[in-house]
């Protein structure tokens, strides 16, 4: 799986200057030119790395930062035309990783991105190796102790919601039909008819979600199935 880079900047120059350098060594890559489209993509696609731009229009990149890193842990790179040292502190303590000041040497920058991937991978990996423990957002699932929580708060459910919910995040953002998830946790052939898995859809969104009726985890793809 190739190396996927989300560049956000609104100069299109900048964007498309380092995406030539990052294609150039082999990295796949998305352009934003501004946050809100940023956090868009970044609801839709999983990135390894973010390059983002400060001085932005509407969000800047101190606030895009801190909103990206209230879910996701990939390396931030911040890019920003002042040098003054409190802009570079606000960044990295709004979760950056690293801060780079324009005009900057693209060889530079993709050497400390080349950096930031490895101890990113090397760390991932060992988290990977716990696969006992499924984390969506603020949803936590343990599948050896069959505990479930979100954010502090702990949610007891039944067997079967539990097994639905594990099968769920363990397909993350594959929408699975509903006569597959009955199959796979009922172990039996599914009918028309039945409709457990839409009843215990209900309860666990009534559990795990703030607001049932407009569920941030499970979602119901309208003649197909559900996702998280």
């Amino acid at each position: 799986m190739s190396t996927k880079i989300l560049i956000v900047d609104d100069d299109p120059d900048i964007r498309n200057l380092i995406a030539i350098y990052l294609e150039n060594e082999g990295m796949e890559t998305q352009k934003a030119e501004d946050a809100a489209e940023a956090l868009t993509l970044l609801e839709l696609e999983d990135f390894d790395l973010i390059i983002l731009d400060i001085m932005m229009p509407k969000m800047d990149g101190i606030e895009a930062c801190l909103k990206i890193r209230e879910e996701r842990h990939m390396p931030i790179i911040m890019l920003s035309a002042r040098s003054e040292d409190m802009n570079k502190i606000h960044g990295l303590a709004s979760g950056a990783d690293d801060y780079m000041t324009k005009p900057f040497n693209p060889l530079e920058l993709i050497a400390r991105i080349k950096s930031h991937l490895r101890r990113y991978k090397k760390y991932n990996t060992e988290v990977e190796a716990d696969k006992s423990v499924i984390e969506i957002g603020a949803l936590k699932i343990n599948t050896d102790t069959r505990q479930v929580w979100t954010g502090k708060k702990e949610v007891r459910l039944t067997p079967k919601e539990f097994d639905i919910l594990e099968l769920l995040a363990r397909n993350k953002g594959i929408v699975l039909s509903v006569s597959k998830i009955y199959e796979a946790v009922w172990k039996e052939d599914f009918f028309k008819s039945d409709n457990n898995v839409m009843v215990h859809i209900t309860k666990i969104r009534d559990k795990i979600e703030e607001d049932p009726k407009r569920p941030i985890y499970i979602k119901t793809v309208w003649g197909v199935g559900y996702k998280i």
